[in-house]
């Protein structure tokens, strides 16, 4: 069998874990690594070893050592990242001979489609709509734009999680955004309708799965943490453009905007996993279709899905504050647990842990959790 061992890296991740288990019911022997201790996807059946690795970030040349030493060691034929380790893979790959293919176009590309600006101009030079989208390297550029700050979204241009986000501004609120070509902002037009998700695998430009869905609970202004599938013909057709138009091979996922016309803007890209990925659950039919030569395989979980433990620390302090208990209340009832998989229960034991060991980052760094999430992983642009 091509690729019968298979690297999943971002073991800390849902969507990891989620990888693994539809390979692994698939006849791959899946090995996972990350730099985390105790991440959840090493709890799992799925997992036939769990390798830690040094932090990208802050050692890549050491990760990128570990990360082949560990492909020559175990036999590895495909490493498939989940998170923002994908950047610091490219990398090694660029600078090495890794004998294994990584799921994931290079770098150049890579980086094009996470920098918020450069990504809506690729949109736009691929025949889509998008929002006029302002870069902003120095105060007099956003000088330039700040008697229209309640117009905009102000952004930086490598961020995660919705961070540092200022949603239609006052001016003065502006003073605390300090651009540079070494930390560009982008300053884009609002744009009022539903947000809505996209998660795909293509290869070679050709989608081989996709989903869309809504979070209608998120961890403060930035990730999901309950998801709702939804169809929409634009945005599938959106996402077909710029997969073809960059021959995409990997994951990748977009934050899309649904107006009331029904037309669907770009807002941003981030090349990784995101959880659209739960709602695949026949591990054939993916496998087939994403590492194979079968068809492009279609969701086939229809249910939400949440994270239950996330919604605690996030869902509910944001009902009791805005009076939504009773809303919060049906969600938690009508929702399946993502994490929860036929025979595999240890990973849902395992988020007390794993959640331990973020929060001993956050403390330590004086972060949040998001951030801690993924402080040793991110990659903010060419250095």
């Amino acid at each position: 069998m091509p690729d019968s061992t298979v690297l999943v890296t971002g073991a800390r991740a849902p969507v990891a874990l989620h990888l693994a288990r539809l390979l692994h019911g698939a006849g791959r022997r899946v090995i996972l690594a990350d730099t985390p201790a105790r991440p959840i996807g090493a709890a799992s059946i799925a997992c036939a070893l769990y390798r830690r690795l040094p932090p990208p970030r802050f050692e890549p040349a050491a990760y990128a050592e570990a990360v082949e030493a560990l492909v020559r060691a175990e036999g590895i034929g495909l490493v498939i990242p989940t998170c923002e380790e994908v950047f610091h893979l490219a990398l090694a790959w660029r600078g090495r001979a890794i004998p294994a293919r990584l799921f994931a176009p290079g770098i150049e590309l890579l980086a094009e489609v996470h920098n918020k600006h450069a990504f809506i101009r690729l949109a736009e030079r691929l025949g889509l709509a998008v929002p006029q989208t302002t870069l902003l390297q120095s105060r007099a550029d956003l000088e330039a734009v700040r008697g229209r700050a309640r117009e905009l979204v102000f952004k930086r241009v490598w961020s995660r999680f919705a961070s540092q986000v200022l949603l239609r501004p006052s001016p003065d609120e502006l003073d605390a955004v300090n651009p540079s070509p070494a930390m560009p902002w982008v300053a884009q037009r609002f744009v009022t309708g539903e947000e809505i998700s996209a998660y795909a695998v293509a290869r070679a430009g050709k989608l081989k799965a996709f989903a869309l869905y809504r979070s209608l609970y998120r961890a403060g202004k930035g990730a999901g943490i309950f998801f709702e599938r939804i169809e929409d013909v634009w945005a599938r057709e959106l996402v077909e453009r710029i997969a073809g138009g960059t021959s995409w091979t990997g994951q990748v996922s977009f934050d899309l905007m649904r107006q009331a016309d029904g037309t669907v803007l770009p807002l941003e890209c981030n090349p990784r996993a995101v959880s659209g990925l739960h709602f695949f659950r026949d591990p054939a039919r993916f496998a087939d279709a994403v590492l194979g030569d079968g068809p492009e395989v279609r969701p086939d979980v229809t249910a939400p899905q949440t994270v239950r433990l996330a919604m605690w620390i996030y869902g509910l302090p944001a009902a009791l504050r805005s009076g939504g208990l009773g809303r919060f209340s049906k969600a938690m009832r009508g929702a399946e647990e993502l994490l929860d998989w036929p025979g595999d229960p240890a990973p849902v034991k395992a988020q007390w842990p794993a959640l331990a060991e973020i929060a001993g980052i956050a403390l330590r760094e004086r972060i949040g959790l998001q951030a801690a999430s993924t402080r040793d992983i991110e990659w903010n642009g060419p250095v």
